[in-house]
């Protein structure tokens, strides 16, 4: 078995070692992504309500002060409308939210792109290490002089090895980006609920709350 492989990877050339590293690439990326959303929304939810808690009691700075404290993403998000509120219009504000929520939206999404881009180029790879192995197998033929295809015909079959790897690299990096995708389309708009809930909770708050509260924390 151990030969079979080695086999093939002398036959499939550059070709297919740039495919194996691809595979590397994709599971590496899929690894790299599924550890940084682990628990995401998990993180985000818990924060969410502990924050719309404090702020339905009016404890404003301890609101943002779990905020502060608080691992995820969505913390930087929560922390713009606190930083905000009381010093700029409602429409200023919610601008403001929005715009750091889409840039945590899209920083979940980086590094997608390999998979796609993978998943797009892998066959044509493949494809080429097989046209490769095809036009030395019948360079041969004209080297030799004859020998018709029985000569090439093993040496065929296993070129096509590079094509059969690239269509599997591809499938399994289509796979981690439709995966992923979904995944962070509906993180997208469980975050954009979040955030509007917490808008909703924001706005009732007196302007002057936070600095009572601060006051009251203090004494």
């Amino acid at each position: 078995m151990n030969l079979s492989f080695w086999k093939f990877i002398e036959v499939g050339g550059v070709a297919l070692w740039v495919i194996i590293g691809l595979s590397v690439l994709a599971v590496a990326v899929a690894c790299e992504r599924l550890a940084a959303l682990w628990s995401f929304m998990s993180r985000a939810r818990t924060l969410a309500d502990t924050v719309r808690r404090c702020l339905f009691r009016g404890a404003v700075a301890e609101g943002r002060a779990a905020c502060e404290r608080s691992k995820s993403p969505l913390a930087d998000v929560f922390l713009v409308g606190f930083e905000r509120h009381g010093r700029s219009s409602r429409d200023a504000l919610e601008a403001a939210v929005d715009r750091e929520r889409q840039r945590i939206t899209l920083d979940m999404k980086v590094r997608l792109w390999i998979l796609g881009t993978i998943g797009a180029t892998a066959p044509f790879i493949g494809l080429y290490g097989t046209v490769v192995g095809i036009m030395n197998a019948f360079r041969s033929i004209s080297e030799r002089g004859g020998g018709g295809f029985t000569v090439v015909s093993q040496g065929i079959s296993e070129a096509l090895i590079t094509t059969a790897a690239g269509i599997a690299v591809a499938v399994e990096a289509v796979i981690f980006y439709n995966f992923f995708n979904q995944r962070l389309s509906r993180f997208a708009v469980e975050m954009k609920l979040l955030v509007d809930e917490f808008l909703e909770a924001l706005r009732e708050v007196p302007h002057d709350a936070e600095a009572k509260d601060g006051a009251r924390q203090a004494s």
